[in-house]
C-alpha cells in the first residue's frame, strides 16, 4: 500500500458523510484496544480560535520538553498534517501501518448493522489515538471536530478542557440559537475534570457554566480567573498582552499571529498550561510562556504570504470568524488599497459575510467559487448582485494572476472565506515562490 492509497480509502469513507454519535468510534477504538486510555488528554471545542489554541499550548509544552501529539483539522499544507507530534507530520511509514490496521476492522464493523458506515473522521480519530499511544506522547492535544457532544473525539476522558469560543456556524448540525451551539459544545465536560473558557457570549456562558456545576468540572473564566489585557503594537505583525490569574502576572507577552482576538487565544493556552503543571505538579516557567508563545504558528490564519506585494491570507470560514478578520484588517491596514478575492462553502452565510467585508472602506471583493462539493455557485444571485465594490471571477486562477498584475506596494491582496479555498491558493502562491517576507 502506498500513501495516496492510504489516504484514498481514508478519502472513500466520505460517502457516509458526517453522522454524529459515538458508538461506532468507541466500538472501533475497542478493537483497537483502547489506545486513548493509555493518553494524557486535552480536549479543545470552540466555533473558532480552536486551532490556535492548539498551537499555542503545543508550544508551550513543547518549550516545556515534552513530547506533544495535536490533532486538528482540516488540513491546509498535507492530508498528514491533521496528525503531529512535536510539529512533525505522521510519516507516509506510520500512516500506511495504521490504515493497515484499521482496515479489516473497519469491514467487521461494516457487517454489523448498527456498527456499519464509520466515517472518515471516526477513522482519522482511532487512527491519531493508535498512533499517539505508539510513539508514547507525554501528552496529546485533541481538537473537536464538530460541535462537541457528539463529536468522535468525545470518547476520551481528559484531565482539562477548553471552550474557545461559540458563535453561529454548522447550525443544521448543531441548532440555530447561540445556547443550542453552547449546549452541543459543553457536552465535552467531564466530571471534576477542569474547563478554560475564551470569550464567550454571557447567553453562551450560562449554558456552559450549568453543565459545568452539573458534572463538578471547576472553570477558569476569561476575565474573571484569567484575564488578559491588550497593548496596541507598535508594528502590524504580532499582538502584545499581558497575562494575569490567581496565581500571578505576566507583563509584555506577544503573539507572533495577528488580530486582538489572538491574545485571548493565547489566554486560554496559558491558563491551560498553568493547570497542567498543577496537576503534573511540574513548575511553571515564564520564560516558557515567553518563548513558547514566539515559536506558535498556525497557517492559514492571518498569514502573509508575500511581503511585495502583500498577500495574506486568513481562513476565516463564518461570521463570527469573519467579523474578527474585519476588525482586524480595519486596524491594521488603514493604508493600503485592499483587494479581496473571496469563496465559501454554500453552506456558509456567504450573504453576511460579503456584507461584513463590504464595512471595510473601499475595499474591492472579487466573488469567485473553487473546486469543492460543497463550494458556492455562481449562480444568477450573484451575478446580479446590486454592489459597485462586488466582481465575479469564474476562474480564481485567472482573477488571481490579473490582480497579481496590477498590484503595487500599496496594494494588498486579502484570500478568505473558507479553509478550503484558502489552501488551494496558498498552495499556488507558495509554488510561485510567495514567503518572500
Amino acid at each position: 500500500m502506498t500513501s495516496e492509497e492510504a489516504i484514498a480509502w481514508i478519502h472513500g469513507r466520505k460517502t457516509f458523510g458526517m453522522r454524529p454519535g459515538l458508538m461506532r468510534v468507541e466500538a472501533l477504538l475497542q478493537r483497537l484496544g483502547n489506545p486513548e486510555k493509555n493518553l494524557t488528554l486535552i480536549h479543545v471545542a470552540g466555533t473558532n480560535g480552536k486551532g490556535s489554541t492548539v498551537s499555542y499550548l503545543r508550544s508551550l509544552l513543547e518549550e516545556s520538553g515534552l513530547q506533544v501529539g495535536t490533532f486538528t483539522s482540516p488540513h491546509i499544507e498535507s492530508f498528514n498534517e491533521r496528525i503531529e507530534i512535536d510539529g512533525r507530520f505522521i510519516p507516509d511509514d506510520s500512516l500506511i501501518e495504521w490504515v493497515e490496521t484499521l482496515q479489516p476492522l473497519v469491514m467487521q464493523l461494516d457487517q454489523e448493522e448498527e456498527l456499519t458506515g464509520i466515517t472518515q473522521f471516526e477513522i482519522l480519530t482511532a487512527l491519531a489515538f493508535g498512533y499517539f499511544a505508539q510513539q508514547q506522547v507525554d501528552v496529546a492535544i485533541i481538537e473537536v471536530g464538530l460541535g462537541g457532544r457528539l463529536d468522535s473525539t468525545n470518547v476520551i476522558t481528559p484531565i482539562l478542557t477548553a471552550i474557545t469560543t461559540i458563535g453561529m456556524d454548522h447550525m443544521d448540525m448543531l441548532g440555530d440559537t447561540i445556547e443550542a451551539i453552547a449546549a452541543h459544545k459543553a457536552g465535552i465536560i467531564k466530571p471534576k475534570v477542569p474547563l478554560v473558557t475564551g470569550k464567550i457570549p454571557e447567553s453562551a456562558l450560562s449554558v456552559i457554566d450549568l453543565e459545568a456545576a452539573e458534572s463538578e468540572a471547576p472553570v477558569s473564566h476569561l476575565g474573571e480567573d484569567y484575564r488578559v489585557t491588550y497593548h496596541r503594537p507598535d508594528e502590524i505583525w504580532g499582538e502584545w498582552f499581558d497575562f494575569e490569574n490567581d496565581r500571578g502576572k505576566i507583563k509584555g507577552l506577544k503573539t507572533p499571529m495577528i488580530g486582538r482576538h489572538q491574545p485571548e487565544n493565547a489566554g486560554v493556552a496559558i491558563q491551560l498550561y498553568y493547570l497542567f503543571c498543577e496537576l503534573k505538579k511540574l513548575p511553571f516557567s515564564e520564560k516558557v510562556v515567553r518563548n513558547g508563545l514566539k515559536k506558535a504558528y498556525w497557517p492559514a490564519r492571518m498569514e502573509k504570504i508575500s511581503n511585495e506585494p502583500l498577500i495574506i491570507i486568513d481562513g476565516a470560514h463564518n461570521t463570527h470568524a469573519m467579523e474578527r478578520l474585519v476588525e482586524t484588517v480595519r486596524e491594521e491596514f488603514t493604508n493600503y488599497r485592499i483587494h479581496i478575492l473571496f469563496s465559501a462553502l454554500e453552506t456558509k452565510n456567504v450573504d453576511e459575510m460579503l456584507q461584513q467585508l463590504l464595512t471595510i472602506s473601499k475595499a474591492e471583493i472579487y466573488l469567485t467559487t473553487f473546486d469543492f462539493p460543497k463550494a458556492i455557485h455562481l449562480s444568477d444571485d450573484y451575478q446580479q448582485l446590486n454592489e459597485a465594490r462586488i466582481s465575479i471571477v469564474s476562474l480564481w486562477q485567472f482573477g488571481l494572476a490579473e490582480l497579481l498584475e496590477k498590484m503595487t506596494n500599496e496594494d494588498l491582496l486579502l484570500i478568505t472565506g473558507s479553509l478550503y479555498f484558502v489552501s488551494e491558493v496558498r498552495e499556488l502562491l507558495l509554488g510561485m515562490g510567495g514567503r518572500n517576507g
